[in-house]
């Protein structure tokens, strides 16, 4: 398909046509597959095949009749009644494909359904933040799959087509992003598909190494750390039911296994114009599409064990996510990489941030991850810390340049995290704030400047006896908290205001969100606050 930027010209035509289709009754309107109804409700199918068909089958296991001998004289009335219960299932799900109808016009795509209560869902295209291709086991046999589009404010998905054969998804994926990019159809060939942008492939996780992380993992250690105190009780109580408690624990270690491995499978990730495209899965795949600069914040965390192998995971706040479930569905949705090296996690955050802002991204981004400030240096009284990686002459030598422009907590509140006084800091460059926290479980924060929604200052009673005070950053719902633990009360009241400052630069310059359009030219950015020496008892 040939596709022109969309100006306002065209996006005025576009609305025009939109309209034009809404009022002319099934004008470009779609339905899904006429199989559609099946795979989404093959459960009530079986539970009625097992409900009428389970005394039968076992009769005839013991050779017996096909119908108990005390229904023999009402077995024509049962079978009318079970063909007309059959009947009236299928014609509802006949009636719900006849029903549900898509549409991609006037800037939206739209979705219809229901035959009695009727419903329509319809998500703006340049508000998509992201778009996955789903393909359950049952639907993957049938060579079908749903499309979810997820946009800002919506605790689940705000619209699903399921289903669509897998390749009619794939287009229609495909086309819908051309449009959220800011393309439109050339005139007279409004109905031509939009051609699937190429992709490179980034990594991929051995399955190896998803299984160790795994047995690695926080809940193996709850789980040995429960075994070793049940036989401990057991021996020195002589009561051995202790051990009966692990029967539950063990069972659902082991359904949180098969929904990880099943969830991390195959996993890929790649990128294209239209933005990061991942695909995972085992017997559930799923492939999402998170179009450029839709992440709102990026955590890198490493679990004690997984540091002897040099592993890690990131995960993201995407709006429309929101908060992972229970059941392990939104935890893969807003995870970028299950498991990974240090090499892997500077490839993802080359893909979340493509312009770092600063001139030594590696250093800035490593310091982050598994640095830690000086004793030595953290005891000082040197200059005054901006938290900027890009402040200072090259070639001082100072403390905060050895730790990535890192401002750590002040070593007059050591006694508070004896542990993380050192490690607990941010830094800012030109394009993102970064956090850093944990000495044990490492974690670290990413927040591009212009995701920055709102911020508020904290202060518990021993936080100031020791002058320090938490900064909290406001973004969509999702895995990620960002927070600023225990940094020094003059340098987090700077940083509140410098931060501000950054935000709303930012924003002036972000581009359109249609993302192939031009961007703005970038401005000068706002001018540098002064803050206390990071390090100051």
């Amino acid at each position: 398909m040939a596709l022109t930027p969309q100006g306002p010209v065209g996006a005025a035509a576009a609305g025009a046509g939109g309209a034009g289709n809404e009022g002319t009754g099934d004008a470009g309107w779609l339905r899904v597959h006429p199989a559609s109804p099946f795979v989404r409700g093959w459960v009530a199918l079986a539970a009625l095949l097992f409900f009428f068909g389970r005394d039968t089958f076992e009769r005839l296991l013991q050779g017996g009749p096909v119908f108990d001998e005390r229904f023999t004289g009402r077995a024509p009335w049962l079978l009318l009644g079970g063909g007309a219960l059959l009947l009236l299932t299928v014609l509802g799900y006949v009636l719900s494909w006849y029903f549900t109808r898509y549409q991609v016009a006037g800037g939206y795509v739209r979705v219809n359904t229901g035959f009695l209560f009727k419903q329509q869902r319809q998500a703006r295209l340049d508000r998509v933040q992201a778009i996955d291709v789903v393909q359950p086991f049952l639907a993957r046999i049938f060579g079908l799959a749903e499309l979810r589009f997820e946009v800002a404010d919506a605790g689940e998905s705000a619209v699903r087509l399921s289903y669509l054969r897998a390749d009619e998804a794939r287009q229609l994926r495909a086309t819908i992003l051309a449009r959220a990019a800011g393309f439109a159809p050339e005139p007279g060939q409004p109905e031509t598909a939009a051609a699937e942008a190429p992709e490179q492939t980034v990594l991929t996780v051995p399955p190896p190494r998803l299984v160790g992380s795994l047995l690695l993992s926080e809940q193996s250690v709850a789980i040995v750390a429960g075994g070793i105190a049940s036989v401990l009780l057991s021996t020195l109580t002589e009561h051995r039911n202790f051990t009966v408690f692990l029967i539950p624990a063990v069972i659902g270690l082991i359904a949180s296994y098969w929904s990880s491995f099943n969830k991390g499978y195959n996993f890929t990730a790649a990128v294209s114009p239209d933005g990061i495209r991942l695909r995972y899965g085992l017997l559930d795949t799923q492939a999402q599409t998170v179009p450029p600069g839709r992440i709102q914040a990026l955590r890198v965390s490493q679990p004690p064990l997984w540091r002897m192998l040099g592993w890690y995971r990131v995960q993201v706040n995407v709006a429309g996510y929101g908060l992972a479930v229970s059941n392990g569905e939104g935890s893969a949705r807003t995870t970028l990489l299950p498991v990974g090296s240090l090499t892997d996690v500077m490839n993802i955050l080359a893909l979340v941030l493509p312009d770092p802002g600063t001139r030594d991204p590696a250093g800035v981004f490593t310091a982050g991850i598994t640095g830690l400030a000086d004793a030595a240096g953290a005891a000082g009284t040197g200059t005054a810390g901006t938290g900027t990686p890009e402040t200072g002459t090259a070639g001082t030598g100072t403390p905060e340049e050895a730790d990535g422009g890192f401002v750590t907590t002040p070593r007059r509140a050591r006694f508070l995290a004896p542990l993380g006084w050192r490690r607990n800091g941010f830094a800012a460059t030109d394009t993102a704030l970064l956090l850093r926290s944990g000495r044990w479980w490492r974690n670290f924060v990413v927040v591009p400047h212009q995701r920055t929604q709102s911020m508020a200052l904290q202060q518990g009673p021993l936080a100031r006896r020791f002058r320090v005070a938490d900064l909290v950053l406001h973004t969509t719902a999702g895995p990620v908290a960002p927070r600023l633990i225990q940094a020094g009360l003059d340098e987090a009241r700077a940083l509140l205001d410098a931060q501000s400052a950054r935000a709303r630069a930012a924003r002036r310059l972000q581009r359109s969100e249609h993302w192939m359009e031009p961007a703005a030219q970038p401005a000068p950015p706002p001018t540098d606050h002064p803050q206390e020496g990071a390090h100051h008892g």
